[in-house]
């Protein structure tokens, strides 16, 4: 296992790290699954055909889900990211579905009755309304990344993850308490900025409610 490249007090090189790669994991997963859980909005074959495998992937542990990417592309950076991904993007899709499935009738029923179009009304009724729901589902997003991120430690990272499974492996309980409040801080952060947009949103859009 590679060992961290500090060597200083500073886990700042590592932070980025953790955050450029879980960053575009977390981004690449939503995108994707919020594609998905649209689909399967519409399409109760999709929906139907998804659902065992959101299941599957929820409930693997999360080490398993690291074997098939390393038999494939070994030990790297790339592994990690793919492994993220399988595991973050559950949620994305889970939840796009739901917020687009629990609109209410009677909006969808005003909008065919003024002769509004399928692609009006996707993203004109339905996804605006649906996006606090959606937003949910990019905050679960980015906790399930942050979460297979620290298993990621196992396939070769260098971020913070690496760290604490260095104190792990060295039973350094400074080293390992250290990283995982920086990432903590992290989590903190983006859970909070998510929130600040979604409320932002829910009320240009009318919808928050005090």
């Amino acid at each position: 296992m590679r060992r961290s490249r500090s060597s200083g007090p500073s886990i700042w090189p590592e932070a980025m790290l953790s955050i450029c790669l879980c960053g575009i994991a977390v981004i690449i997963s939503f995108q994707a699954g919020t594609t998905i859980g649209i689909w399967a909005a519409h399409n109760d074959t999709v929906s139907a055909i998804v659902r065992p495998f959101n299941d599957t992937l929820q409930t693997m542990p999360l080490f398993v889900l690291l074997i098939p990417f390393v038999m494939v592309f070994k030990i790297g950076e790339f592994t990690a990211l793919l492994a993220i991904i399988a595991y973050a993007i559950v949620p994305a899709i889970r939840y796009a579905e739901h917020g687009l499935r629990s609109l209410p009738a009677n909006v969808i029923e005003a909008a065919t009755m003024i002769g509004a179009t399928n692609q009006q009304m996707l993203w004109q009724v339905k996804i605006p309304l649906g996006l606090p729901v959606m937003m949910l589902g990019l905050n679960q997003t980015i906790r399930y990344g942050i979460a297979m991120l620290i298993i990621a430690a196992l396939v070769g990272t260098n971020g913070l993850e690496q760290v604490v499974y260095m104190g792990l492996s060295d039973g350094d309980f400074g080293v390992g308490i250290i990283a995982g409040i920086g990432m903590v801080i992290i989590a903190i952060i983006t859970d909070r900025m998510t929130h600040a947009w979604s409320r932002k949103r829910q009320e240009e859009l009318g919808l928050s409610v005090e």
